[in-house]
């Protein structure tokens, strides 16, 4: 275990290896699962003032899913996803020629369209965050369908946490990547 101010991670974000191969599996974590994409209450206005500019890169499907259920939806337990294609995809998912799921906020993102990439917890994947009272648990969240991502970081030497610096700093910031990074090290050392 991990411990940096008052998140606790577990050591898999070290010790595991993850690269996504999107070749492989072609962005099923945006399709499969029972929900659409976790959204963070502060999210939720950024979700809604963004819309309109990323319509234009949803999927039609994506479109009318949006219009009959709004953006999001808040589920049994109080917490907040996307809404979703016919219990199937996050309604901003589209599928690129190549057969790709992409993301509408992360396709906006990149050209220049908005300033925020997509959700955290889509940033984050295959890490998941879990608030407790006192503390946040930080932790890899394995699937079958990662199964390429996790040959792929295995055959790269490429361990989770190392994979997602980018959204790790966009979340925490990067004294807090610096010491995770540090505190890690003893963890990626192959064992005797």
């Amino acid at each position: 275990m991990i411990v940096i101010g008052n998140t606790v991670l577990s050591d898999d974000v070290a010790e595991r290896r993850f690269v996504c191969d999107l070749n492989k599996c072609k962005g099923a974590c945006c399709v499969e699962g029972d929900l659409g994409a976790p959204l963070e209450e502060d999210e939720l206005p950024v979700v809604e003032a963004l819309v309109d500019k990323v319509l234009p890169y949803m999927s039609a499907e994506g479109r009318a899913a949006l219009a009959a259920q709004g953006p999001y939806i808040k589920d049994h337990e109080g917490d907040y996803s996307t809404s979703t294609v016919n219990g199937r995809e996050c309604v901003f998912a589209f599928y690129e020629a190549n057969g790709h799921l992409k993301c509408a906020f992360e396709k906006a993102y990149e050209e220049g369209v908005i300033d925020w990439p997509k959700p955290i917890s889509c940033h984050l994947y295959p890490i998941r965050i879990t608030r407790y009272d006192q503390y946040e648990a930080i932790n890899y969240h394995q699937w079958h369908i990662c199964s390429p991502a996790c040959s792929l970081g295995e055959a790269l030497q490429v361990p989770v946490y190392q994979f997602l610096r980018k959204p790790l700093i966009r979340r925490f910031g990067q004294a807090w990547y610096d010491e995770l990074d540090q505190k890690a090290q003893p963890l990626l050392k192959p064992k005797l």
